[in-house]
């Protein structure tokens, strides 16, 4: 029987609340129109449109791309196979079609004629079998939506079999982000990936100055220039999150990502604020075999941490009630979502006092865990609350822009962050594989791995009960302890419209146009 691949083809974006801390994980842009002097828009298109990103570029090699904040760095250079809608449903782009065959194992694409990437270099068959392997061997915590890839045979300039070493539910959507991203194949591996991006897309970039501001230009010869109406887009770093608001009121900016405390002063100012639900926020309990803490190793210690926190209290008063408690990491429109699991772990200190007591660890134990500057009222919290059961924490700093790279580094056996939710298979590729990037001490448990398989095979009548049995699995064995997920606010001057984008803490670069 052909089994249905899920992808991200069912979500509906509703609108709902507001970011509470900003610069929002794995994911931390925010976008902004116009600068004081060049930022208005003329008409229906044209002008500038400038963004405040609340991190800065992590790298323009194509093998580091990121998802959330950062797409605006690098979308607007690098074009991609398949493109996800505001509502996340798969749509052509330079895959013009695409189908699988009967047991789900060759992806067929049919590539876009006449695309050039902008050094002069045709975009075809070889163009895409570059990139992808380059990005499937490369160390980027993307490199996984290229790893189900075994071979890419080019039919020809138009035509490219992707054969998997297993069916991938989640390959169509990673190949209208990060998996799909087309860079012109000379400048793979070559060049400085702080100041150099060249692709297909639909601007060029012609300033990067790290820390400073990123450039882009129309890119005059691009195949499809009515789903981009800005001429120019700037991109300006501001990690403040006061700064950001100021630039903001001030007009220097005209979109932006602002914490919930901020909500009446940006709307007091003028600004449009659009709610939108995004990451789950809370901690990892990555350390599982207890290689650097013996106690996490054992479950019922990771469901004391669990049960240990007041999550209405902590998103009443950090989040300003701008979420939803959970304790689960799915988004709800996801096929891997159990609405019951929601309240898995309520707050209830004595329970997880006699859990620590009967795993042996009354008395608590001490951890190494960070302090990320861009939420810093998380450490305080995390101290109180794991104190309440006799964890005491050292702390480390860790700069805003060190955060990914130094919690993937597997040096912390446990850590709080906020992380985005996509589709079901996505999120199982970035933290519930031996391999998975957010599973940084990698570790391999067969009954996840047995899950995962059934999952990854299961017919379309049995898919969804495969997907929900995993993240059963994930709750039980308390690989997480999720607080609640939490809302993005986008703030918007009155001549920018912004189109929210589902699974995603700010829109893509074409979800941007003037207000009418």
């Amino acid at each position: 029987m052909q089994r249905r691949m899920t992808g991200p083809v069912k979500r509906a974006m509703t609108a709902a609340a507001a970011l509470v801390l900003a610069g929002s994980a794995l994911v931390a842009c925010s976008p902004g129109g116009g600068s004081a002097s060049s930022g208005d828009t003329e008409g229906a298109g044209g002008g500038t449109l400038t963004i405040a990103a609340a991190l800065d570029n992590n790298s323009f090699d194509r093998a580091a791309l990121e998802i959330g904040n950062r797409v605006h760095f690098w979308m607007p250079v690098y074009d991609t196979l398949l493109v996800l809608d505001p509502e996340a449903k798969l749509q052509p782009n330079l895959a013009t079609e695409w189908s699988y065959n009967e047991d789900a194992t060759v992806l067929d694409l049919t590539l876009r004629e006449g695309v050039e990437f902008t050094d002069g270099a045709p975009f075809d068959g070889e163009a895409v079998k570059a990139n992808l392997e380059y990005l499937k061997n490369g160390t980027g915590q993307n490199s996984y939506m290229a790893g189900s890839i075994e071979e890419i045979e080019v039919v020809s300039e138009t035509e490219v079999k992707l054969h998997l070493i297993a069916p991938d539910p989640g390959l169509e959507s990673y190949l209208a982000a990060v998996g799909g991203a087309m860079a012109s194949p000379a400048t793979l591996g070559a060049g400085d990936p702080a100041t150099s991006a060249i692709g297909s897309g639909p601007y060029v970039l012609t300033e990067a100055t790290p820390g400073s501001q990123y450039v882009y230009e129309r890119n005059e010869d691009y195949w499809n220039q009515d789903a981009f109406p800005y001429d120019e887009i700037v991109v300006k770093p501001i990690a403040d999150a006061t700064a950001r608001l100021n630039a903001l009121k001030s007009g220097q900016v005209k979109v932006g990502l602002v914490q919930a405390t901020n909500v009446a002063e940006a709307e007091g100012s003028g600004l449009t604020v659009e709610r939108y639900p995004t990451d789950w926020q809370g901690l990892f309990l990555n350390d599982r075999a207890g290689a650097t803490v013996p106690a996490l190793a054992d479950v019922r210690v990771r469901q004391a941490i669990n049960l240990a926190f007041d999550k209405e209290a902590i998103l009443k008063n950090l989040a300003r009630g701008e979420g939803e408690t959970t304790s689960q990491t799915f988004n709800t429109e996801s096929g891997a979502y159990v609405e019951k699991l929601d309240t898995a772990y309520e707050f209830d200190l004595e329970k997880a006092k006699a859990l620590m007591a009967e795993a042996g660890y009354e008395d608590g134990f001490t951890v190494t865990m960070p302090d990320l500057a861009q939420f810093p009222q998380v450490a305080p919290i995390l101290e109180q609350q794991l104190g309440e059961i006799g964890i005491t924490i050292t702390f480390e700093k860790v700069a805003a822009d060190a955060a990914i790279s130094d919690l993937l580094s597997g040096k912390y056996p446990m850590f709080w962050f906020s992380l985005g939710s996509q589709g079901e298979w996505q999120d199982f590729r970035k933290f519930a594989f031996p391999t998975s990037p957010w599973n940084t001490a990698h570790l391999d448990d067969p009954e996840m791995s047995a899950l995962l398989t059934t999952a990854q095979s299961a017919t379309a009548d049995d898919q969804g009960a495969a997907f929900q049995a995993v993240n059963e699995y994930l709750v039980d064995q308390a690989w997480m302890a999720p607080w609640y997920r939490v809302n993005s606010l986008l703030a918007t001057a009155s001549d920018v419209k912004a189109t929210p984008q589902a699974w995603n803490v700010v829109p893509w670069i074409r979800n941007f146009a003037p207000a009418s």
